[in-house]
């Protein structure tokens, strides 16, 4: 079994990223999948609280890149969904304290036995950035429907054709069809016109989203919510289904991107 590692990153900060991350890990749990997920964001770490597993951290990836713990010792495996896990970040240590080298390293050792390895790398285009993004099969980038988050997106698709990764695709996050209706929000296709690149999911805005995260019980472990079902599609593109988008706005759009799909 070889895994794959996504990388999930975006411009700038707040515009759910780390939510991201903990939705679709726990969505390719849910669907038996083996998975890990990384706090790529040394010194400003929240994953584990989005995930409900700040309470049990031991070690940290620096402790395994520096030597102090085996791989295995720092992974948090998830009570309620034991096939998920985290490593979490440092929380006091310097953003120099793990390099690309490093990353690639101990996702190459996970590969061996985890199915999917989901870096959450921080915003911006720092160190640490750098480090997310150097083991990544896959690169997912989250953006708001608004012009400044938009621009940043546009920047770090460019950073990454500059280090010639693969093309990136992207999730458009909080979409309020009521604002875009009015006129006060960008469309799905205003983004998809100043982006360019494939579109793998649209998530809807949803108060829940905050309330989960506040509680360390991500909305995808249950469906009752469009945003909730919006990640567990998102899960269902990345494992190569084909899953048409929910109808949060006109269908224009969907006959231009056709099915989306992506082989593992």
């Amino acid at each position: 079994m070889t895994g794959k590692v996504i990388t999930v990153t975006s411009g700038k900060g707040g515009v759910g990223k780390t939510t991201t991350v903990a939705n679709i890990a726990v969505a390719l749990a849910l669907d038996g999948k083996k998975v890990v997920c990384i706090d790529g964001d040394i010194g400003l770490r929240n994953l584990d609280v989005v995930m409900g597993l700040e309470n049990r951290i031991v070690y940290d990836i620096v402790d395994i890149v520096e030597g102090r713990c085996r791989t295995r010792q720092a992974m948090i495996r998830d009570k309620r969904l034991p096939e998920l896990f985290l490593i979490p970040a440092a929380q006091t240590r310097d953003k120099n304290a793990v390099s690309p080298s490093d990353m690639v390293r101990l996702c190459d050792e996970l590969r061996e036995e985890m199915d999917w390895i989901i870096i959450d790398s921080p915003a911006g285009i720092e160190r640490g950035f750098r480090n997310s993004i150097a083991a990544a099969d896959k690169i997912l980038i989250v953006t708001n429907p608004e012009m400044s988050a938009v621009r940043d997106a546009d920047r770090v698709i460019g950073l990454l054709e500059a280090e010639q990764k693969n093309a990136p695709s992207l999730i458009l996050n909080r979409l309020n069809p009521t604002l875009v209706k009015r006129g006060d929000m960008l469309s799905v296709e205003d983004v998809y016109d100043l982006l360019r690149i494939e579109l793998i999911g649209i998530v809807p805005e949803d108060e829940n989203v905050i309330l989960a995260s506040n509680k360390g019980m991500p909305l995808a472990m249950e469906t009752k919510t469009r945003a909730g079902q919006a990640f567990r599609n998102i899960s269902r593109r990345l494992n190569g289904e084909e899953v048409p988008f929910m109808d949060l706005e006109s269908h224009s759009l969907w006959d231009r991107l056709g099915k989306i799909s992506w082989r593992k």
